[in-house]
């Protein structure tokens, strides 16, 4: 009897064992620390979005109108919070998550209120526009670089960080022409400040140039850098400059491959004689993001009429609250220091390339007659 009794507690012992290691219990605790590292950083951006909203409520209660919507407004509180207090790596996962991964999920949402006819209402004048501005904009901005006495490379990067999607770009781009990280660094230093203007003072010229709000999202997607920042710098003016903003601007990002492939034919003796030679070229396929067919696939979804129409808005509503999360993050990760840090003579040539590439946009808007 005592040895039978004896014998249980072992057998369960083992039996516990055998279960645990069924159910692989202690694999679970990395998967979950790897998802609760992202939570006080999303937490902080989450509560920024959540005062942005009530500043844009309040504004609606005083005023009838919000001057400054939720998305600028979650930026500018980011960039304050970020200037007296510098997030530790606790938090910084979490911001990282939701200034890329939230936002590029916020992007593929927004592709199922675009349909077909809305591209094809585009025409192929306007296809043809961005990849003209692609050109002249990597040509004016490469020779202001040389002009102000930059090196080649680095002037390379600037051309195509500018001209097509800003860092994107240049960490694209650099492997092919042979930059070196410290080319990387000065290109790159100056993006994310300048893109954070570019999307607070963008929509400033809409009453100034007397702009629609399709003329003003065709701006918006040929000068604003990320494709993120362009729902930034239009849904607070409307969904009309929020669509053909986005559409034009994946247009733009598109171009992206043919650039690399420019450079990897006619530039192969930079990777040649450079310090980084060794670096592996990316593949086409790999220079276009997941969000850009994420995107395109919920555009084909809505123009075969498979997004039930009452979907749509809670869709675009989930797209808006996404863009401010990320907006937010955008904004703490912006030192507005490093405005000293960076050189003069990239300064001034990224400042002025970005000039050039707005007054092209402007003139073909005018030149193509967008209504």
């Amino acid at each position: 009897m005592s040895d039978s009794s004896g014998a249980r507690p072992a057998f369960n012992k083992d039996k516990s064992k055998k279960a645990a290691a069924l159910f692989n219990v202690e694999s679970v605790k990395p998967a979950a620390h790897a998802i609760t590292r992202f939570v006080p950083g999303v937490a902080l951006c989450g509560v920024i979005t959540g005062v942005a909203f009530l500043f844009q409520k309040a504004e609606v209660s005083l005023f009838g109108h919000p001057y400054i919507e939720a998305l600028v407004a979650a930026i500018i509180l980011g960039i304050v919070v970020r200037t007296f207090w510098r997030p530790t790596q606790t938090w910084a996962p979490g911001i990282s998550f939701s200034g890329k991964m939230l936002l590029e999920f916020a992007v593929v949402l927004l592709g199922a209120s675009i349909s077909l006819e809305a591209i094809m209402a585009s025409g192929l004048p306007l296809f043809l526009s961005i990849l003209l501005l692609v050109s002249l904009a990597l040509v004016a901005s490469y020779s202001i670089g040389l002009t102000l006495g930059l090196p080649q490379r680095i002037a390379i990067l600037i051309a195509c960080g500018n001209s097509i999607c800003g860092n994107s770009a240049i960490v694209a781009v650099a492997p092919v022409i042979g930059a070196s990280s410290e080319d990387i660094a000065s290109s790159i230093a100056f993006t994310a400040v300048l893109g954070v203007i570019l999307v607070l003072f963008l929509p400033f010229l809409m009453p100034v140039l007397a702009l629609t709000d399709t003329q003003y999202g065709v701006l918006a997607g040929l000068t604003v850098y990320a494709v993120p920042q362009v729902l930034a710098a239009t849904l607070p003016v409307g969904v009309v400059s929020a669509q053909m903003g986005t559409l034009v601007k994946l247009c733009r990002v598109l171009m992206l491959a043919p650039v690399v492939l420019f450079f990897s034919v006619f530039h192969a003796k930079f990777a040649e004689t450079s310090v980084n030679s060794a670096a592996k070229r990316p593949s086409i396929f790999s220079m276009i993001p997941w969000f850009i067919i994420g995107f395109l696939l919920l555009v084909a979804v809505r123009s075969l009429g498979l997004v039930p129409q009452i979907a749509l808005q809670p869709i675009l509503t989930t797209a808006t609250v996404l863009t401010v999360i990320s907006m937010a993050a955008l904004g703490l990760g912006v030192d507005i220091k490093v405005i000293g840090k960076v050189g003069g003579r990239v300064t001034a040539s990224v400042l002025l390339s970005l000039c050039v590439l707005i007054v092209i946009a402007v003139a073909l808007i005018y030149l193509l007659q967008i209504a």
